[in-house]
């Protein structure tokens, strides 16, 4: 599975381990899901950001709770990681564009 372009793609402009705690790590999947909590009776939008290490593979799931709220959870190499040490993972990992997707269009 060839790994997504994310912040570590550029070798020279980033630190070795952009990911403290984990060497070579890397984005393999972002993908959109709908998941339940127990303090929500509705169902959330989540973002599951796949990613493999030196160390083994995991994932950091990002829940929009709504009102701006976010949560963090890990799995896999990721697994008792702090909320913050999580965020600072997914900014680290999650893939970016080299464009703005947004474009407004001319009419008339």
């Amino acid at each position: 599975m060839k790994p997504l372009a994310g912040a570590d793609s550029d070798n020279e402009s980033q630190s070795p381990e952009p990911v403290p705690g984990l060497t070579n790590a890397r984005a393999l999947a972002l993908d959109r899901m709908p998941i339940r909590t127990r303090e929500s009776g509705a169902t959330l939008s989540a973002w599951r950001l796949s990613a493999g290490s030196d160390q083994g593979e995991g994932a950091i799931v990002l829940v929009e709770a709504g009102a701006g709220e976010v949560r963090y959870r890990g799995d896999g190499v990721f697994l008792g990681w702090t909320a913050e040490q999580l965020r600072e993972a997914y900014e680290a990992l999650r893939p970016r564009t080299e464009e703005s997707a947004f474009e407004i269009q001319q009419l008339g």
